[in-house]
């Protein structure tokens, strides 16, 4: 019979986590089966799956307080299905690993980061809760900030699993004529801290004119674009997309400003495109880009990733150097067919080794 996997999310809205379950889903539509339950009843990123795959979305009430609620809940519906394994992301699934005690199934937890309470440090009543909630969990890790934070702060033994890209889909084009474009794709989270990038362009306008492209939707959307406004600028916001790949070639420059990040897709996928990349020096982005580009990841703070972004805007040929840098790290170290592998493997058989990716 086709495996059956249970994927729990905290929200099944479209960000970096759900958009690579999907990937993975797709790509082996016809090796599993998936029943996805979102914590919060959001399913908005369910338009990301191909329409042939086997995927059902049970219905799953909590209510916020009852915790004894929720674990009765989730004990029925794995009791229910009878999953081959249990795959959860990040801390706001942690509740299945209580409920998966007995009876227990096969579990993946997958951790990206962290939200903007544990931006700097880890919060001592979480660090405990996943050193014993998770020991009889396979934990996954995209990070290696991620497993050194798992080994000397949880005391757990992660899995290395490096995200991938598609090399196709996300392929250098020919930006079209026009002003320069500061771009970056991001949920308008707090985490995310738009307002950096937005102070950000507006000084580095001062010496480089350029247009602003925020790909993305979220709670904040409605004060950063007051917040562009204010600073003048001319800013685009996108709002929701489905696909980012066609928006990637509009850009000058890719910019990240967030306060914490593990290993950004968007990341990724700029690299792939063959852009410049201004960041925030956050998790693994230092080791992601091509060594040339790293003198361009900052400190969070508005002025610095400013001169980034001034120094790219204001020459071209390094812009060049740099896309064409990212692109060429992206063929060799982060190809998606590697991630897909991984993860089919893992899906399979939750215990498997696996070699730890480069």
């Amino acid at each position: 019979m086709t495996p059956l996997l249970l994927h729990a999310f905290p929200s099944f809205t479209t960000g970096g986590a759900q958009r690579r379950f999907a990937a993975i889903a797709n790509r082996w539509e016809r090796d599993f089966r998936h029943a996805v339950v979102a914590m919060d009843g959001i399913t908005d990123a369910r338009h990301l799956l191909d329409p042939g795959l086997d995927v059902t979305f049970p219905a799953f009430a909590i209510r916020k307080g009852d915790t004894r609620g929720t674990l009765r809940a989730m004990r029925t519906l794995l009791r229910a299905l009878r999953p081959t394994a249990l795959v959860t992301s990040n801390w706001g699934t942690i509740e299945w690993a209580i409920a998966n005690h007995l009876p227990h199934v096969p579990h993946l937890h997958m951790e990206d980061g962290f939200g903007p309470e544990e931006r700097d440090r880890q919060l001592p009543r979480r660090v405990l809760a996943r050193r014993l909630l998770l020991r009889r969990a396979r934990l996954l890790v995209p990070s290696r900030n991620l497993e050194r934070i798992a080994r000397e702060q949880w005391r757990l033994d992660p899995l290395y699993v490096a995200n991938g890209v598609d090399l196709v889909r996300f392929a250098p084009a020919l930006r079209p004529p026009g002003p320069a474009v500061v771009g970056t794709v991001a949920g308008l989270r707090p985490e995310k801290n738009l307002a950096r990038l937005l102070h950000a362009s507006a000084i580095a306008a001062r010496s480089a004119a350029h247009r602003l492209l925020v790909v993305g939707d979220g709670p904040q959307r409605d004060t950063l674009e007051a917040l562009a406004r204010q600073f003048g600028l001319d800013a685009e916001f996108t709002g929701p997309i489905a696909d980012p790949a066609p928006l990637y070639a509009r850009m000058t420059v890719f910019a990240l400003s967030s306060d914490t990040e593990q290993m950004p897709l968007s990341v990724l996928e700029a690299m792939a495109a063959g852009l410049p990349i201004a960041a925030t020096a956050v998790g693994d982005v230092g080791a992601m880009v091509a060594e040339p580009n790293r003198p361009f990841l900052t400190a969070r703070a508005p002025e610095a990733l400013a001169d980034a972004l001034a120094t790219l805007l204001a020459d071209p040929a390094l812009r060049d150097r740099l896309g064409a840098a990212n692109r060429a790290r992206a063929e060799a170290v982060y190809d998606q067919e590697a991630m897909f592998a991984s993860h089919a493997t893992l899906w399979r058989d939750p215990m498997a080794s696996l070699a730890a990716a480069t």
